[in-house]
């Protein structure tokens, strides 16, 4: 028996993932060796431990995939990750996307203003959840990022993506090719050099 109170549910990642390739994973690598190298002939020793920490969580979060969770809509509020956020708690929300994934992004009122982060994997959800979810908050298209958004933004940018395969092409010889058009042009043509 269904709940009557669902008014909408989808699954979805709990973040948005992308599999990354070694590249990836060396950058990491390279830019904790630099900062560690950085830390340890000029400053405090003690900082080489929160370096290696982060690059243990970006490492742990790169590597492994996040688990589905089931997202719903009910009459009272949403639900995520055994989460229930109240509509009374809510104030607007919008759409980001990252990893080829829509973001929503729910915002609190005063004085909290947390933010609540949800996966949206298709258009078609998209658009369902902005029918839905502006019957009861305000809905932002152009919304002010903080400057935390701001500076996960610019550092994903910074990222470099995934390997580009070469091609492998055969080279053109210009022997074969003029030989190629003699063979087939019936006029005769000028000797080159």
């Amino acid at each position: 028996m269904e709940n009557p109170q669902v008014v909408f549910s989808w699954k979805a990642p709990l973040r948005p993932y992308k599999k990354r390739s070694n590249l990836v994973l060396r950058f990491y690598l390279a830019v904790a060796l630099l900062l560690s190298l950085i830390v340890f002939f000029f400053g405090d020793k003690i900082l080489l431990i929160p370096i290696w920490a982060v690059l243990f969580l970006f490492y742990v979060l790169t590597i492994t995939p996040p688990p589905e969770v089931e997202n719903k809509i009910t009459k009272f509020g949403i639900e995520t990750a055994d989460v229930t956020l109240r509509w009374e708690t809510l104030s607007h929300f919008y759409f980001t996307k990252r990893f080829g994934f829509y973001i929503l992004t729910l915002m609190g009122h005063a004085p909290y203003f947390y933010h609540a982060y949800i996966v949206v994997p298709h258009e078609e959800i998209k658009k369902n959840l902005i029918l839905i979810l502006s019957q009861h908050l305000v809905f932002k298209e152009k919304p002010r990022l903080s400057l935390t958004d701001r500076m996960v933004d610019w550092l994903t940018k910074l990222i470099p993506d995934e390997e580009v395969e070469p091609t492998l092409k055969t080279p053109n010889h210009p022997e074969e090719n003029s030989t190629k058009l003699r063979a087939a042009s019936a006029k005769p043509q000028p000797a080159s050099l």
